[in-house]
């Protein structure tokens, strides 16, 4: 969605939908989700939750990739091939740059999305460690409650940080916490009859449909920041558990598909790669279409087999590893 918002500020296509807000919604949910079940499994299956594993892993699948996109746009950048403050550069290579929102360039600006989900790494495990999973649904659930009353107020408050409301970390986390949500409370709702017979019914279109007027009353600040934005994350936070649990449903064969997958295999060398050809503001050659189209597929196709796959097997190498350690934990409390 990221990617077909931006190249429609080269073609006009879908330039009247917004999807490219919607897709980092989705793919915030989604992330709180899939992280928080992952943790939760580590636990049910060792005990603990080993943040120095966390972070190494996440270390090895994030920086690489990242830093080399920083240093091709530097060296870009003093070549004076492309035009971006250096700010832009020092807020991306040290995860800030969502607190960047007054004068950033086009090319790095997408990282700021990448800093909210390392501000996520940061806190989110450490949190779980301490504090336990029932606990942690209680932080998640005043998180989801929080975060509207924070966008409302900085709206009518503050006037100068309106430009960082949806990046700020108190103003999004929100929809990574509906994802937490959904994982640590999914099993409860499952055991609830109504929400079986809902989750599985023809009626659920209803909830992508609300997801979609939600997110189209955007237009209007005061619903989106406090209603609109909670029913988005919400509606995706449902949506992704149909698909987890029906995954021979209509959503969950299209996921499937050969050419679908391969995209969500190298999503993130293409999220990276994306915005420096998409920039409908430059002449540059290289950002006009399609040929934009072809060099951002090359630098991702780079990207992720020269930098991400050998890393992917290093990664399962050392959770190979450690896997017959992390299995005593687990028999000395059988």
């Amino acid at each position: 969605m990221v990617v077909i918002a931006h190249l429609a500020r080269n073609t006009g296509v879908f330039a009247r939908f917004d999807l490219g807000n919607l897709g980092v919604r989705v793919f915030f949910v989604l992330s709180g989700f899939l992280i928080t079940t992952l943790l939760a499994r580590e636990h049910a299956a060792t005990g603990r939750i080993s943040l120095s594993a966390f972070y190494l892993r996440r270390t090895l699948r994030i920086f690489p990739p990242f830093y080399a996109l920083v240093l091709a746009v530097a060296a870009a950048r003093a070549a004076g091939v492309v035009a971006l403050p250096w700010s832009d550069v020092a807020h991306a290579a040290t995860y800030t740059m969502n607190y960047n929102t007054a004068d950033r360039g086009w090319i790095l600006g997408h990282t700021w999305s990448l800093a909210v989900e390392e501000q996520f790494y940061l806190l989110w495990p450490a949190a779980l460690a301490l504090a336990g999973f029932r606990r942690g649904l209680a932080v998640a659930a005043l998180a989801m409650l929080a975060a509207p009353l924070v966008r409302v107020t900085t709206y009518l408050a503050f006037p100068a940080a309106h430009a960082g409301i949806g990046e700020t970390f108190p103003t999004v986390v929100d929809a990574l916490a509906a994802g937490c949500a959904l994982a640590l409370a999914r099993d409860a709702l499952w055991r609830w009859p109504l929400y079986r017979r809902f989750l599985g019914s023809p009626a659920f279109i209803a909830v992508p449909l609300v997801a979609l007027v939600a997110h189209a009353g955007g237009k209007h600040p005061l619903f989106s920041f406090f209603v609109g934005t909670s029913l988005v994350n919400s509606a995706v936070a449902l949506v992704v558990d149909r698909v987890v649990r029906f995954p021979d449903g209509p959503i969950g064969r299209f996921l499937d598909r050969r050419p679908v997958a391969l995209v969500g295999v190298a999503s993130y060398s293409i999220y990276l790669w994306q915005q420096p050809f998409l920039d409908a503001r430059s002449n540059a050659w290289w950002t006009a279409f399609p040929q934009n189209l072809v060099l951002a597929g090359l630098c991702a196709a780079a990207s992720y087999h020269l930098i991400e796959r050998p890393l992917l097997r290093l990664r399962l190498s050392l959770d190979l590893r450690r896997a017959p350690q992390a299995a005593r934990p687990a028999r000395q409390a059988a």
